[in-house]
């Protein structure tokens, strides 16, 4: 019996990126009631691209559920420099689901938790029984590269991904993917906007890793760190321990769905007549 493969689909990244992909020409391809429908375009373009390059048996959709998370009760200022998102964005959300949803694929989505954290789960879940392509532009998600997990981030132009996977990752990023949880303790993340160590940066944590191994490691030798590692590092140990919390990706998020759902098959004339229903005709020849 062939092997299933699994691609989880991180569909924030892919929205976004369809979004900001097109919209900065101002070219946001509204519907007949003038809602802009660019984002979800571009979304299903670079979805199926992906499908018709990985060839997955299996295909999940996952979705955050709003900016108010276990993250940001841990910590206020998590993600908190995020701009709005653009107001011909906001009713793209909705309806990206439901174009997933013509496909007969799961959206899967739980409050309290990012998409990372249902990714992770998924992942974890899966993979013992399943090869799991996760396709994103977050790099976050190089945590979960591992047995039977490998990542492809979207690097720019179609079609064009990076896959990540336990033969190369070493090599390509100098350390392993548990490695890249204490990289964010040790130097934060602008883009979430948790800090780290104040003063230690990409290059200065890589080393102390290739060095120490794991944060505890570190700490556990402190004393033989150079002094000004050492000073920065005591003047920032709770915002150490915070931001690799934050880092973390989830792997026990209380998902309940059924693998079958998941199979990549789907009717092209009831998909679509679901377009023609959304009003994205103009979808149709995507398919």
């Amino acid at each position: 019996m062939m092997q299933q493969s699994i691609l989880l689909v991180d569909g924030m990244a892919l929205l976004f990126r369809g979004f900001f992909a097109t919209s900065f020409r101002g070219n946001f391809m509204r519907n007949e009631r003038g809602v802009p429908t660019n984002g979800i375009y571009q979304f299903l373009r670079y979805l199926l691209d992906a499908v018709d390059t990985f060839q997955p048996t299996h295909v999940i959709c996952c979705w955050d559920m709003g900016s108010k998370t276990f993250r940001t009760t841990m910590y206020e200022a998590y993600k908190a420099n995020r701009s709005a998102p653009p107001e011909e964005l906001i009713p793209q959300f909705d309806l990206v689901k439901e174009v997933v949803d013509a496909f007969e694929m799961p959206n899967i989505g739980i409050e309290n938790y990012e998409a990372d954290d249902c990714i992770g789960t998924l992942a974890k879940q899966l993979s013992t029984e399943s090869e799991v392509l996760i396709l994103t532009g977050d790099q976050d998600i190089l945590q979960l590269v591992g047995q039977g997990v490998n990542v492809a981030i979207m690097r720019k132009g179609q079609g064009n991904y990076e896959v990540f996977t336990m033969d190369n990752f070493y090599e390509k990023k100098g350390l392993s993917p548990k490695q890249i949880i204490d990289l964010k303790g040790l130097m934060g993340d602008t883009s979430d906007n948790y800090p780290g160590v104040k003063g230690i940066g990409e290059k200065t944590a890589i080393k102390l890793l290739q060095e120490h191994d794991t944060i505890e490691g570190l700490l556990e030798n402190l004393d033989k760190l150079p002094k000004g590692v050492q000073t920065k590092i005591m003047a920032n140990m709770d915002m150490l321990h915070l931001s690799r919390n934050l880092a973390e990706i989830r792997c026990d998020v209380p998902i309940e769905f059924n693998l079958d759902e998941a199979k990549w098959k789907y009717n092209r004339e009831s998909v679509i007549q679901r377009f023609e229903e959304l009003e994205l005709p103009n979808l149709a020849k995507l398919i």
